[in-house]
């Protein structure tokens, strides 16, 4: 599963992101489940930048919120994070994707 969060940071906010950013990626970094983390800033606008997570599942994900060292530093993180889904996975195990509340056939 992969977890791409986008922010929007301007440089006045810089000073107060990074070291939050950093602080989360601290504690992600020490959680079960997790197979690779990146941190980058866009090439083309320097005020996006993104935190990527890939775990060996949504479970993992989850459990990675919990508790009060992620509740306290990750999750305020996240708060600012740009709101769109974020949450992806091979489309092999997603399967057919309906939309909530959608017909299905049959």
């Amino acid at each position: 599963m992969i977890v791409l969060s986008r922010f929007r940071v301007d440089a006045a906010a810089e000073a107060t992101f990074l070291p939050q950013a950093e602080a989360a990626i601290a504690v992600l970094s020490r959680r079960d489940g997790l197979l690779s983390l990146d941190f980058g800033r866009n090439l083309d606008e320097p005020e996006l930048w993104t935190i990527t997570t890939r775990w060996a599942d949504v479970g993992s994900y989850r459990r990675a919120l919990s508790g009060i060292e992620s509740k306290s530093v990750v999750v305020p993180l996240l708060s600012l994070a740009v709101d769109e889904p974020s949450a992806y996975e091979s489309p092999e195990l997603v399967g057919e994707n309906w939309a909530r509340g959608a017909s299905r056939p049959g």
